[in-house]
């Protein structure tokens, strides 16, 4: 599988041989240990079919850590991460392999965080900066030669001298290993980015937030922060509210839907993002009648596959991939006064040469766009991210301010494309 590399002018990802990379990715944070080889690949086709091109899994997992996987194999004899064990990692290989047959590259963790600080969950703690980078190393020389995107971290925070020795000392691990063939990025807490305790590594290709599991979070605003930093990095919005997630973990607020997603996915693009990962509360813990539900899942994994969010994603990558890719810059100022707040909140994306512009609205409401930034004449049309199904919406022959307003029933994305 190609390579990957992060983009001449910083902010993308692209091929070794300079193609665009739309990073789509899922959160399979339990693949490696829930799933029989069957079922991994049920997930992954169905994966791949939808248009994903990332996956999202952790070698060493959070949850029911001390069972074996469904192999009955653990990870590791006796807890050390010097001695992994043989069948464990031959199953991950096995996995890795086929997702990078269906066209996608796994993003792996290498551990959980609460196998280095063990704030909350299980644990336990089994890493020191020594064993980390011999851990490392081994990941690193095992995979070197596959799809794999390198993802330290893993939710939770960077709180003493100690975590953070664990964590670079895991990355020179890698490199040591993989000879610097792959990107690493770090996944961190909820509410923080890659940024905020790794502002300048030199190990770290891109930055990563988790903006979190509320319906009301503007998610927006953090992929522009970490956007603006100099010299600029690459970033992405690595965990973002889960479908079916109760919102700020509680069910009485109700689960987070598909809308809820898609506009997590157009405001973190259309900021600046190089890619989204989309997540699905049941997917990433595997969820079935088996299990005991981890924060209040509530739908067999096999079912929620299939959700209309997880289905809607792709129309995302393809409207980016269809247009000139390292160009793409945010822009609001091509939006004529307030843009909104909260739920209403209006973000939009251009070509830096004045091709095409984005706007997306997530709900219906006037807004007045200034497009004298794009090149003249332009045809406007309405998308809707839900279904794909266009509208058109006329023809803008002068420069100035236009106001435009989408239909009721929804959120919806507005193209403009130059029609010279």
């Amino acid at each position: 599988m190609v390579g990957l590399r992060v983009s001449d002018n910083r902010r993308f990802l692209i091929t070794d041989q300079g193609a665009p990379f739309f990073w789509l990715g899922d959160t399979a944070w339990e693949l490696f240990h829930r799933l029989t080889p069957d079922e991994a690949e049920r997930y992954l086709t169905t994966r791949a079919r939808q248009g994903y091109t990332v996956v999202q899994a952790v070698a060493l997992a959070e949850h029911e850590f001390e069972k074996p996987n469904r192999q009955g194999d653990l990870p590791l004899i006796d807890l050390d991460p010097r001695q992994p064990n043989e069948p464990y990692f031959a199953h991950v290989d096995t996995v890795i392999r086929r997702a990078n047959q269906l066209g996608m590259y796994v993003a792996l963790l290498p551990t959980w965080g609460d196998k280095w600080n063990q704030k909350w969950g299980g644990g336990p703690e089994i890493f020191t900066p020594e064993n980390a980078r011999d851990y490392g190393e081994y990941l690193g020389r095992r995979y070197r030669e596959m799809g794999v995107i390198w993802l330290l971290g893993g939710d939770r925070p960077v709180e003493t001298d100690a975590h953070r020795a664990v964590i670079e000392a895991m990355a020179e691990g890698v490199r040591a290993g993989d000879g610097g063939k792959h990107l690493i990025g770090f996944h961190p807490v909820g509410q923080q980015s890659s940024s905020m305790p790794f502002p300048d590594a030199a190990w770290l290709d891109f930055h990563m937030y988790q903006t979190g599991h509320s319906r009301g979070r503007d998610t927006w605003k953090m992929i522009e922060a970490d956007y603006a930093l100099q010299p600029p990095r690459p970033c992405v919005d690595g965990e973002p509210g889960y479908e079916d997630h109760p919102s700020d973990f509680s069910a009485e607020n109700g689960y987070l839907d598909a809308a809820d997603v898609r506009r997590f996915a157009y405001w973190a693009v259309f900021a600046g993002a190089f890619g989204h990962t989309y997540g699905c509360h049941d997917i990433w813990q595997f969820y079935d009648s088996s299990h005991k539900p981890i924060s209040a899942a509530r739908t067999d994994w096999r079912e929620a596959i299939e959700l209309d969010g997880a289905r809607q994603m792709g129309l995302l990558r393809t409207l980016i991939e269809e247009r000139p890719f390292e160009s793409r810059i945010p822009d609001q100022s091509i939006i004529v006064g307030d843009p909104g707040t909260g739920l209403t909140h209006v973000q939009a994306t251009r070509d830096a040469d004045g091709t095409w512009a984005m706007v997306y609205f997530p709900s219906p409401r006037p807004v007045a766009l200034d497009v004298r930034a794009l090149c003249l004449p332009l045809t406007a049309t309405w998308l809707d991210p839900a279904t794909g199904e266009c509208v058109e919406a006329g023809r803008i022959e002068a420069g100035g301010a236009h106001e435009f307003e989408p239909s009721a029933g929804g959120d919806r994305v507005l193209l403009l494309d130059f029609a010279g």
